[in-house]
């Protein structure tokens, strides 16, 4: 006894099923899929890059700015670049380098001022101190950081805390205020001979 055999509408069903399933196959494993593009209340960016280092000038033409990122988006509608866990590098008049890193960053239209939050850090290698704070503000045209919450400065062996932290980097100038306590541990007699 023979089977019937199928009718050519039935085949060409099979084969587009077929067809239809190798293409879904390879779609799920193309490694080059575009990730999902980020929207909030910015609206829908017009530009993002991946793995990106920026880099940016002064109005004079002197690198002021650089900063390496894993995302950084910009949306046109209030012209703010956000960054993902950016690290950056100021550098201010005087030639000093300055270390800056968040958790997340964003720069303001025109690109200033950076915003870093979520366990922001500022670190002046020169100097042997950091600053460690919740949410850290730099405006590039004036050279001052700044912090309204509760931040720690640190230059080993010694260590403060305060409700406010601002420095001027041009001026290599910083000031914690508001309840500041510290630990400052007494010059040794070694300390003060050498």
């Amino acid at each position: 006894m023979r089977l019937p055999r199928p009718g050519f509408r039935t085949g060409l069903a099979l084969l587009l099923l077929a067809l239809g399933g190798g293409l879904a196959l390879l779609d799920l494993r193309d490694p080059g899929t575009i990730q999902q593009i980020p929207r909030d209340a910015a609206g829908e960016p017009d530009f993002y890059l991946e793995n990106a280092h920026l880099t940016r000038f002064d109005a004079e033409g002197r690198l002021h700015q650089q900063v390496t990122t894993p995302r950084l988006v910009h949306t046109p509608k209030d012209d703010v670049t956000r960054l993902e866990t950016p690290h950056i590098k100021l550098h201010d008049r005087g030639g000093r380098l300055w270390l800056a890193e968040a958790d997340s960053g964003r720069l303001g239209p025109g690109g200033n001022p950076l915003r870093l939050e979520g366990e922001a850090r500022l670190l002046a290698p020169a100097e042997r101190w950091s600053l460690e704070t919740d949410t850290l503000h730099y405006d590039a045209d004036t050279g001052h950081a700044w912090s309204t919450t509760p931040a720690t400065l640190r230059q080993p062996p010694q260590h403060m805390r305060g409700e406010r932290f601002d420095a001027w980097v041009h001026d290599n100038r910083a000031r914690l205020t508001d309840n500041v306590r510290g630990h400052h541990p007494p010059e040794t007699f070694e300390e003060s001979s050498s």
